[in-house]
Formats: structure tokens, C-alpha cells, sequence
């Protein structure tokens, strides 16, 4: 029983993905002035055997209510995005310098680095 049931739904998924292709194509026919009577014919024979489809599945026991086509086209299928990490803060550059200065430049450095805790 279950496994008609899951037939029948395929059908009627199948059935809904070629109705919406039908009907584009009919839009498409009218744009561009073109007579649409067959295709208009033959969506309205899907539907009927949409119809017949979901009342055969609905006697079988599918109590479950079908979505419309707009809100299974509304549903969110895409997998959830990680947020992103924030930038990381550059690390001053250290300066060099010629081998005379290096003892007066890094007695600079400490003294301004103490100024900015202290702040």
C-alpha cells in the first residue's frame, strides 16, 4: 500500500514539473502571437488526470496535505552559510634600521608602546 501511494506521488510530482513546463510554453506561444490551442488542450487534460490522480491517492489512505506549486517553490533548499570569521587585524610591520640606531629606536618603541596601555 505504501509503496503505491509513493508511486502516486511521483506521478503527481512528475505531472506538476510538466504542467509548469506546459504552461511557460503556452505564455511563450502567446507572446509571440502564436495560436496556443493544443497546448491550452492538452494542459487541460493533465489536469484532469492530475485530478483523478490525487483522488485515487487520497481513497488509498494519503491523508497528508499536497503543497501548492508556490509553496514548494517558496521552500528553502539551499544548505545553511557559515558566517564568516572577521578579518584578522594586521600586525605592525617591524621597522629596520640601520645597526647604530638599534638601541635608541627600540627604547622608542617600548616607550610608545607604555604610552598606548596607559591610554
Amino acid at each position: 500500500m505504501d509503496n503505491r501511494l509513493n508511486e502516486l506521488r511521483r506521478k503527481i510530482s512528475g505531472l506538476r514539473l510538466q504542467m509548469l513546463d506546459m504552461e511557460a510554453s503556452i505564455r511563450d506561444q502567446i507572446n509571440h502571437d502564436r495560436n496556443c490551442t493544443e497546448s491550452a488542450l492538452r494542459l487541460m487534460g493533465m489536469r484532469q488526470e492530475l485530478t483523478a490522480l490525487v483522488r485515487e491517492w487520497s481513497l488509498l489512505g494519503g491523508g497528508e496535505r499536497l503543497p501548492t506549486i508556490q509553496e514548494r517553490l517558496r521552500e528553502n533548499y539551499r544548505a545553511v552559510q557559515k558566517r564568516k570569521a572577521p578579518p584578522k587585524q594586521k600586525a605592525e610591520k617591524r621597522r629596520l634600521t640601520a645597526r647604530g640606531e638599534r638601541g635608541r629606536t627600540a627604547q622608542v618603541v617600548r616607550r610608545q608602546a607604555r604610552q598606548s596601555v596607559r591610554d
